[in-house]
C-alpha cells in the first residue's frame, strides 16, 4: 500500500474556494501529492502525462464547458485505471445516476460526496482506495447453439435447482422457485442467460420448459410425500403463452405427478411484448381457474409493469431484487419498494422480495410488513436433495438470529 503522501489526487472543479478548501482537508490527512485543475482540458492534460497521471480524481459535475459527465466520457477513452470520487452540490439522485454511470464506464468508482464535504466524510472515503489489480481481459459468455441445447433436453443435462421463499413475519419456509441449470460436460454449470434466449429462437423453449416442469413437479409431489409443504414456482416464457396447448400441459403434468394446483406457482416475466394478447390471457385466466397461482416476476421492469397488473389475475407480486437490496439506504429505491409493495397490498396479492442479499435488507423487509423472501441471504439456490438439511439449519438461524415475531417448529 503506497503511503498517502505518494497518491497522486487530482480535484476537478471550477469553484477556487472548493479547491483550495479540498487541498487543505487533504494535506490534514497526510495526502500532499495533489494537483488542482478548474476545467476539464488542463485535468486530461493532467491524465495523459504518465508522470501526472492521477491515481484518484475527485470529480465535480456541474461545470461551464466541460461538465463532469463529459470528462468521465474523455476517461473511458484514455482507459483510465484509477479511481474517481464524485463531490458535487447536486443532489443525491442525481448523484446516484451519475454513480451508475461511472460504474457503467467500467472505472472505479469509491463513491460520492455532497457539498459541503465533511472532513470525516472524505477521510472514510479516502480510506477505501486501493491501486489498480491488473486488468484481466473479460471472459465472452459461450452461447450454445440449438442443436447442442436440443441434445441436452433429450439427455436430460438440464437440472432443477431451487430457491427458498420464506415468510418474513415468521420465518418458515413456504415454497421455492425452480432455477434449471445445464449440467455440461465440458463447461460445467451453464446458467439460464447462456442458452434460455436461444432455446425461444430456435422453438424449443416448449420441451424445455416442459422439462422443467415435469422435474418441478415431481420433486414437489416428493417433498409433500416427506412432510415438506412447499409451494413450487416456475418461470414461464412468453412464447410458452403463445399456444393454447399449454394449459393443457400444466394440467395434465399436475394431475399425472399428483400434484394439487394450488402448490404450483407460474411466474411470469415480460421480457419481451405479448404476441396476441388474447391467448395468454385465456391461458392464464384458465390456468387460474384451476387454481394455479400466478406471479408477475421482476415487477417493475421490462414489459412487467402496471397494464399487466390491470389484465392478468396475478396473486403475487415479486419485487424485483434492483429495488429490494440496499432500497433501506437509497432513499429512490426505497420510494419505488414502498410503492411496489402498496400496490400487491392493495391489490390483495402477495408480495415477494427478490434479492434480499444481507440482514440490512432483511430487517427493512420485516420493518415494512412484506410477506416473503427470497435471495442470497436466505440461501443459494440448491439441488432437490440439500433443501431438507438447509430447512433444518434456518429454522435454527431463525430461533437464534433473525428476531421473527413467533417462533417456527
Amino acid at each position: 500500500m503506497l503511503e498517502r503522501s505518494a497518491i497522486k489526487i487530482l480535484i476537478l472543479d471550477d469553484e477556487l474556494f472548493m479547491l483550495k478548501l479540498l487541498t487543505r482537508m487533504l494535506a490534514n490527512q497526510g495526502f500532499t501529492s495533489v494537483v488542482c485543475c478548474d476545467n476539464g482540458h488542463d485535468a486530461l492534460v493532467q491524465v495523459d502525462n504518465e508522470s501526472t497521471r492521477p491515481d484518484l480524481i475527485l470529480l465535480d459535475l456541474n461545470m461551464p464547458g466541460m461538465d463532469g459527465i463529459e470528462f468521465v466520457r474523455y476517461l473511458v477513452d484514455r482507459q483510465f485505471t484509477g479511481s474517481l470520487i464524485l463531490v458535487s452540490g447536486e443532489d443525491e439522485r442525481m448523484l446516484r445516476t451519475a454513480e451508475k454511470l461511472v460504474q457503467a464506464h467500467k472505472i472505479h468508482m469509491l463513491g460520492y460526496l455532497q457539498k459541503p464535504v465533511k472532513p470525516a466524510a472524505l477521510l472514510a472515503m479516502l480510506t477505501q482506495w486501493a491501486p489498480p489489480l491488473p486488468v484481466k481481459p473479460s471472459k465472452v459468455k459461450k452461447i450454445y447453439s440449438a442443436e447442442e441445447i436440443k441434445t441436452a433436453i433429450k439427455e436430460g443435462a438440464l437440472i432443477n435447482y431451487y430457491q427458498p421463499k420464506v415468510s418474513v413475519a415468521s420465518g418458515a419456509v413456504v415454497g421455492v422457485e425452480t432455477l434449471v441449470r445445464w449440467h455440461h460436460p465440458e463447461d460445467g454449470l451453464v446458467f439460464p442467460d447462456q442458452f434460455i434466449s436461444v432455446a425461444e429462437a430456435h422453438g424449443l423453449i416448449n420441451d424445455l420448459t416442459r422439462l422443467v416442469l415435469l422435474k418441478a413437479f415431481a420433486q414437489a409431489k416428493i417433498w409433500q410425500q416427506a412432510g415438506f409443504e412447499l409451494r413450487v414456482a416456475v418461470n414461464v416464457s412468453m412464447d410458452n403463452l403463445a399456444s393454447l396447448d399449454f394449459q393443457d400441459l400444466v394440467v395434465k403434468l399436475a394431475g399425472e405427478t399428483g400434484i394439487s394446483p394450488h402448490k404450483i406457482v407460474l411466474e411470469v416475466t415480460e421480457s419481451q411484448l405479448m404476441g396476441d394478447i388474447r391467448v395468454s390471457l385465456e391461458i392464464l385466466t384458465r390456468l387460474r381457474l384451476k387454481r394455479f397461482h400466478l406471479s408477475i416476476d421482476d415487477f417493475g421492469t421490462g414489459h412487467s409493469s402496471l397494464a399487466q397488473l390491470r389484465d392478468i389475475p396475478f396473486d403475487e407480486l415479486k419485487i424485483d431484487q434492483g429495488f429490494v437490496h440496499r432500497a433501506w439506504k437509497d432513499e429512490t429505491l426505497r420510494v419505488i419498494y414502498d410503492t411496489s409493495l402498496a400496490l400487491a397490498k392493495q391489490l390483495n396479492m402477495e408480495a415477494v422480495a427478490e434479492g434480499v442479499e444481507d440482514r440490512d435488507d432483511w430487517d427493512l423487509l420485516r420493518h415494512t410488513g412484506c410477506d416473503l423472501a427470497q435471495g442470497n441471504f436466505i440461501s443459494k439456490p440448491l439441488l432437490a436433495e440439500e433443501i431438507p438439511q438447509w430447512i433444518e439449519v434456518w429454522l435454527k438461524r431463525v430461533q437464534t438470529e433473525l428476531a421473527v415475531a413467533d417462533s417456527v417448529n
